[in-house]
């Protein structure tokens, strides 16, 4: 499993899987679903790219944003589109 989350900046902090639950929960809170929805959309987005950081030693913001975000436009395209929107506005 990946150990350490390499951040845009260069920075290395460890892997932390709540922080990825917590970023879809944030997004699936802005998107028109019901609150079992929204549920059920963390934890399927989430254990997806948690798998996918199992086979790594490290892994990037990026590739956990771009693993995130492909899973949501195939799912649940409210959500990541919100997950944009965010991002275009910070």
């Amino acid at each position: 499993m990946a150990k350490e989350v390499t951040k845009k900046d260069g920075v290395k902090e460890p892997f932390d899987a709540e922080k990825i639950k917590k970023a879809i929960a944030a997004a699936a809170g802005q998107a028109d679903l019901s609150e079992e929805r929204q549920n059920e959309v963390v934890e399927q987005i989430s254990k997806n790219v948690i798998q996918m950081a199992d086979a790594k030693e490290e892994i990037t913001t990026a590739e956990i944003r771009e693993k995130i975000l492909s899973e949501l436009d195939r799912t649940e395209p409210p959500i990541s589109a919100a997950w944009r929107k965010y991002d275009e506005d910070k």
